[in-house]
């Protein structure tokens, strides 16, 4: 696993040397600190702010090389805006251009000096606390590269340490740690998702999942023999012109005070490589598809995230790993499969697989687990893409509550969702006539009849299925996120279970 920069915090003061990082307020408002280093220069901040015209307004960026009496190399100045009014995501993202801005003047290290208390109208306590939090956790997401296969790269472009200057710094390291470990998730699930197919088959992905008992989660790797003893004729018949044999995987955290509470459930879709299958694919863009199993990659990243911050709740995570390829042993269009519920399904689009798979590993979940709740993820249609771009995933819920509060985690983290409807009229565009339904719907709301098509596997279980196949794989850049695999989902459930389900 790629791992994130080192990141320690140190009491408020200049450093002696090298890159500082300043973070100033609206108004060119230096602080404390700023303005002893203002002074101890000349004025020459204020200066080149002038010459500039660098006011401090949020991200925006003013980078000035230093006197030999200074005693520094360089200093960043970055803006913050009104701080006072910046929110949780505000500071996450202030933190991600902070990282973009020292890449870009080549830094290996840097001081970052938030004295936000100091700043006019700033903040203080544990408010500042957690925004300074917030900016570590921005520069450590924005930092993350995958650079596995670069056997010829000159330079990489990531910094190896930050050191936060800060008021209480015990306290800004006590907010961080569970960060941390969110950040962990995230890289992670990013990793999992950038691997290329050749090198990522079920068997490889069940091993990355397995390394988690190294946290204390306890992991089960279900392969062919048990997978057909649990009767997945649906996830069996997806992997069935592969090789490569699916495997399912289920990985339990059990953190809460009593041991027998009901688990939360996140459940993947793992689909390692999908070329359509008999539905063949088109050839452009089909190399994505090694991204069809961003579901499966949030939900490792999760679990890791769970047992690494210690978090005070019980949850199995299932994901179901196969490859949708196309031989003379693959499942074909017009093909009837029974499902681990006993439910039948006709098969009229091998493409449409990645609901086949969810189908047993949701049922799997509900049978075994009891869970209070379960939610999905899975890059299931190019439909939601459609609808929603890549700003938001897609939200299907049979449960009022339960939406709202994913809406809420999605605010604050800035892992958005947008809740799209059910209904019985949607779901009647599912029935087959020679079985008990059918896996595609016809040419409209796509991504709807999908989620109509998972319903029918939850009962009456509180549940949610996000659509995330514009979020997790050839995802937006943004200040937090430069990769193509985005790790979307772990910052957002942590977010879920911190605020909601923790003891």
């Amino acid at each position: 696993m790629t791992k994130p920069a080192k990141m320690t915090f140190a009491d408020l003061k200049l450093p002696e040397k090298g890159i500082v990082t300043l973070l100033v307020g609206d108004e060119l408002d230096l602080g404390e600190i700023g303005r002893a280093l203002d002074e101890k220069t000349r004025g020459q901040l204020t200066k080149a702010a002038q010459l500039q015209q660098f006011s401090g307004k949020k991200k925006t960026a003013m980078s000035l090389p230093l006197p030999q009496q200074a005693g520094l190399d360089e200093v960043l100045l970055i803006g913050v805006g009104k701080a006072s009014e910046n929110s949780a995501e505000d500071w996450l993202n202030i933190g991600g251009y902070m990282t973009k801005r020292l890449i870009h003047i080549k830094a290996k290290k840097a001081t970052v000096v938030c004295d936000l208390e100091s700043l006019k109208s700033g903040l203080a306590g544990s408010e500042e606390a957690k925004a300074v939090a917030a900016v570590a956790a921005g520069a450590l997401l924005q930092n993350y590269r995958f650079l596995k296969y670069k056997t010829k790269i000159k330079r990489d472009p990531r910094l190896r340490k930050f050191i936060v200057a800060c008021r209480e710094p015990d306290q800004v390291r006590t907010a961080f740690k569970a960060r941390r470990a969110q950040i962990e998730g995230v890289y992670l699930a990013r990793d999992l998702v950038n691997e290329p197919a050749n090198k990522l088959g079920p068997k490889e992905f069940s091993q990355v999942a397995a390394k988690l008992s190294d946290l204390g989660v306890e992991v089960q790797i279900l392969r062919q023999k048990a997978l057909r003893k649990q009767r997945m004729g649906a996830l069996l018949a997806v992997g069935q012109g592969s090789a490569r044999k699916p495997r399912v995987v289920v990985m339990r955290w059990n953190g809460a005070d009593d041991k027998f509470q009901a688990p939360l459930a996140f459940i993947g879709k793992g689909v390692v490589f999908d070329t359509g299958g008999i539905s063949l694919k088109p050839g452009a863009g089909m190399g994505d598809m090694k991204g069809d199993m961003g579901g499966a990659a949030c939900v490792t990243g999760l679990m890791h995230t769970l047992a690494a911050r210690k978090a005070k709740v019980n949850a199995v995570g299932v994901i179901g790993l196969v490859e949708n390829m196309p031989s003379s042993k693959a499942y074909r269009p017009g093909d009837v499969v029974k499902s681990m519920s006993g439910q039948t399904i006709e098969v009229l689009n091998t493409d449409a697989e990645g609901r086949l798979v969810l189908a047993d590993v949701l049922w799997y979940a509900k049978q075994h687990f009891a869970p209070e709740l379960m939610i999905n993820l899975a890059t299931l249609t190019g439909a939601i893409l459609v609808a929603l771009g890549k700003e938001y995933a897609g939200l299907f819920s049979n449960n009022d509550a339960l939406a709202k509060k994913l809406i809420a985690a999605g605010q604050t983290t800035g892992e958005k969702v947008w809740r799209m409807p059910l209904a019985p009229k949607y779901d009647k565009m599912i029935d087959s006539q020679v079985a008990d339904m059918k896996n595609i719907g016809g040419r409209y709301a796509g991504s709807i009849t999908a989620a109509q098509f998972l319903q029918r596997f939850v009962g009456d279980v509180p549940w949610a299925h996000l659509d995330v196949a514009g979020t997790a794989m050839d995802a937006e850049k943004t200040d937090i996120n430069p990769s193509w695999g985005s790790g979307f989902g772990v910052r957002l459930l942590d977010e879920l279970v911190r605020e909601h389900y923790e003891n």
